[in-house]
């Protein structure tokens, strides 16, 4: 079983522990959401997303000086657009509660970082505090992410769509995506495409949203992406291997304008 496999087999267990009612009163259902189109659609500098992730697959154990409100507030302060909250627990060492956290202590948007393979999760998502909600093309059927998109709607978040190619480009398109993400990392193999990832991106119509995740180092890889379709771009690790992300996430950021 490979790890994307190994991930959705944990989340089927999880959604069931939703429909017994788990996380039924996080505190956050009736708050109004953020306008993620606006904060992310580019008028100027590369938009910024800076995330929350203690661990992952590829990287294993990353900083942990900041607790995870503390490094989202880090991120909105330095100036990021939005805040990335990984939520699953095994792999990532996430928690809906780091979403919850943050949430209290940022005035940005957030963005709920799952694995989503049905509705509850979306409602979880909602109820903890985010604006937006990744959708992973890769791991659903055109219909399934049809009806992801719509659920996200209907709880007022924004899907945020991630594909890999412009098989999935199409189907996010379909389902009436305005916010789409190409990953540069493979889910299969972790390996980063780069090329394939400027190609899907330059793909990607003009009215929608268009993201580069993952893969992002360095300034020079920041300012390549800011030349680019793009509207924004996710970093995650690399600041996540900082005690304090402050002065590279302002690094990156003068690198989204084109100066350094």
């Amino acid at each position: 079983m490979n790890v994307l496999a190994a991930i959705l087999a944990s989340k089927r267990a999880e959604i069931a522990a939703l429909r017994e009612g788990a996380h039924a009163d996080a505190p956050y259902a009736a708050r109004a959401t953020l306008d993620v189109v606006t904060a992310l659609r580019r008028d100027g500098p590369l938009r910024l997303i800076a995330e929350v992730k203690l661990k992952s697959p590829s990287a294993g154990v990353l900083s942990r000086v900041l607790d995870a409100p503390s490094r989202a507030e880090a991120y909105a302060r330095a100036g990021a657009a939005m805040v990335s909250v990984l939520c699953d627990a095994p792999y990532f060492d996430g928690a809906w509660a780091h979403l919850a956290s943050a949430r209290a202590r940022v005035e940005v948007p957030l963005l709920a970082k799952e694995f989503v393979l049905d509705p509850l999760q979306i409602a979880c998502a909602r109820r903890h505090g985010a604006d937006a909600v990744l959708v992973i093309a890769r791991i659903v059927d055109a219909a399934k992410l049809a009806e992801l998109v719509r659920a996200a709607r209907a709880h007022a978040l924004e899907p945020l769509v991630e594909i890999v190619d412009e098989r999935e480009l199409e189907a996010a398109l379909t389902a009436g995506a305005r916010v789409v993400g190409v990953n540069a990392r493979d889910l299969d193999t972790l390996a980063i495409d780069a090329a394939r990832t400027a190609r899907v991106l330059a793909a990607v119509p003009r009215d929608v949203v268009a993201l580069h995740l993952s893969g992002l180092r360095t300034p020079e890889d920041v300012a390549a992406v800011a030349a680019s379709r793009a509207d924004g771009a996710l970093v995650g690790e690399i600041l996540m291997r900082q005690d304090d992300p402050t002065e590279l996430l302002r690094r990156f950021l003068r690198a989204a304008d084109g100066s350094r």
